[in-house]
């Protein structure tokens, strides 16, 4: 009888897709982001990455766009692209470092401080409803894990195929 697209393969040592941790923080992840992005697509027609570079201009404002796709782990193509359209929409502004006149940073415009500021208070609302489903322990504990599990991937670095 042919496997329908339902049925999990079992094989030995088979990759268990639904337990493998990569896996399931991704699927958090992009669950999150996309409910998330409904507040801003709409509202501002903002994709997930221009908001993630506007969040991060809104905490480190004067970062280059190398900074921003550090910070936020994003490729670098990504965040390029994201910051062209932000500065053609006029939502954040680039200037050149005064302490190095070779370096550009990137800065909120007005309209992208006026953005930031409307959007911040409804996803802070979002993430309080989010992690209202643990108690305060469970909190605490998923911020200690979250920060060990990044540092520790930092630290590992990519599996090596051989």
């Amino acid at each position: 009888m042919p496997e329908t697209a339902r049925e999990p393969t079992e094989m030995p040592s088979a990759l268990r897709l639904e337990k493998f941790l990569p896996y399931r923080l991704s699927v958090l992840s992009n669950t999150v982001s996309r409910a998330l992005a409904e507040a801003y697509a709409d509202r501002y027609g903002l994709s997930i990455n221009e908001w993630r570079v506007m969040a991060i201009l809104g905490r480190f404002p004067g970062s280059s766009a190398a900074e921003v796709a550090d910070r936020a782990a994003m490729d670098k193509v990504a965040v390029s692209r994201a910051v062209s359209r932000l500065l053609a929409a006029g939502r954040i502004q680039r200037r050149t470092a005064a302490e190095d006149r070779r370096r550009s940073v990137l800065v909120l415009s007005s309209a992208g401080q006026r953005i930031h500021r409307r959007l911040t208070p409804v996803l802070l609302d979002y993430e309080d409803a989010l992690v209202a489903a643990l108690s305060r322990t469970e909190r605490a504990q998923l911020d200690r894990i979250l920060t060990r599990l990044t540092d520790e991937a930092a630290a590992i670095g990519p599996p090596r195929l051989e």
